[in-house]
């Protein structure tokens, strides 16, 4: 048993006899109540010195624990608590605690479609309203970028107890290019969130390949308790290793992405990488860089490309560095015709 824990169960023992208003405690009697605790937990025998003691109480006084216990020698004997009411379980949360505490809900509150990071809030919301009766309303200092009204939210708790379950689905899909919805019988390994939409990875029954499921075209789920489990141990790392976004091309279609970013733009591409596999080539003096990529050619690369204009030029590989000059002729052509 570590250490830290041993101290924590002697500062819980050292407690509750100290509570203990209608007998008198010796330093001899909180080490055999030490002794006797620990013997409970770990099932031996466990010697407590006295010096051990001596320094957990002055350790409970101090507010390195952030006890400020009042231990007082009476009779120059025994111990006891300067305060009856006061027990290391009832300290109140500082204001820089609370503080913490409240940020932390706002952000789990952003996931509030998991009913584990729910319960969590009621935790710690009842921690709130035992310490503060009233409660600011300042708002939350942190912020982060969800979409509140996005299709298929709500069906993120199911599929991942589903997922932690090992169990199968029934999904009735239906795809933008679909004109009807179909009901597939779908092995889920993980959820994944990308640009702040949600998708579900796993396989088709008696299909190996892996798809990928976006939870805003989910009409219904639900279990399939007649279907046996497929497992993979599917790892989501080692399946996106190469992958900007969620379309996961052939593993053999790997390709080196060079682009340069002109020196406006090259400060956030440098701080924010698009890719692990980034690696600047070359540092220009007007500020710009040649960068590299190591990543499958998929829309969502396209995509991020885009995203910058005319600050980043792809220079190969040539099939993607057409692409992208196909796509802003497009572009350009449509402002054009106004």
């Amino acid at each position: 048993m570590a250490q830290n824990k041993n101290a924590l169960i002697r500062y819980k023992t050292i407690d509750q006899c100290l509570q203990n208003k209608y007998r008198q405690w010796t330093l001899e009697d909180l080490i055999t109540a030490c002794s006797d605790a620990l013997y409970e937990y770990e099932n031996k025998h466990t010697n407590v010195s006295k010096r051990t003691v001596q320094l957990d109480i002055q350790l409970m006084r101090s507010d390195r624990l952030g006890y400020n216990a009042p231990i007082e020698v009476y009779d120059k004997k025994y111990y006891r608590y300067g305060d009856a009411n006061y027990s290391i379980t009832n300290i109140p949360l500082t204001e820089n605690d609370m503080g913490i505490l409240s940020e932390t809900v706002e952000m789990l509150r952003q996931f509030k479609d998991f009913s584990l990071f729910s319960e969590l809030g009621g935790i710690i919301q009842r921690l709130e309203d035992k310490v503060y009766s009233e409660k600011t309303n300042q708002s939350a200092i942190i912020h982060l970028d969800k979409n509140e009204h996005l299709k298929g939210l709500k069906f993120l708790d199911q599929l991942y107890q589903a997922i932690l379950k090992k169990i199968c689905l029934k999904i009735n899909y239906q795809s933008f290019k679909a004109r009807t919805p179909s009901e597939i019988t779908f092995h889920p390994f993980i959820l994944k969130e990308f640009n702040n939409r949600w998708f579900l990875i796993g396989r088709k029954n008696q299909q190996d390949q892996i798809l990928t499921l976006a939870l805003d075209r989910i009409i219904s789920v639900t279990l399939d308790l007649k279907t046996r489990y497929r497992n993979d141990n599917f790892n989501g790392d080692t399946y996106y290793r190469n992958t900007i976004g969620v379309t996961v091309m052939n593993p053999d279609s790997v390709e080196t992405v060079v682009m340069k970013v002109d020196r406006r733009n090259a400060p956030y591409v440098l701080t924010k990488p698009f890719h692990h596999s980034q690696q600047i080539l070359e540092k220009f003096k007007d500020g710009s860089v040649t960068i590299s990529l190591s990543v499958h050619h998929n829309f969502e690369l396209e995509r991020l490309i885009l995203g910058f204009g005319a600050s980043i030029e792809v220079l190969k590989p040539r099939r993607l560095r057409n692409r992208i000059k196909q796509n802003l002729k497009y572009s350009l052509a449509q402002y054009e015709a106004v």
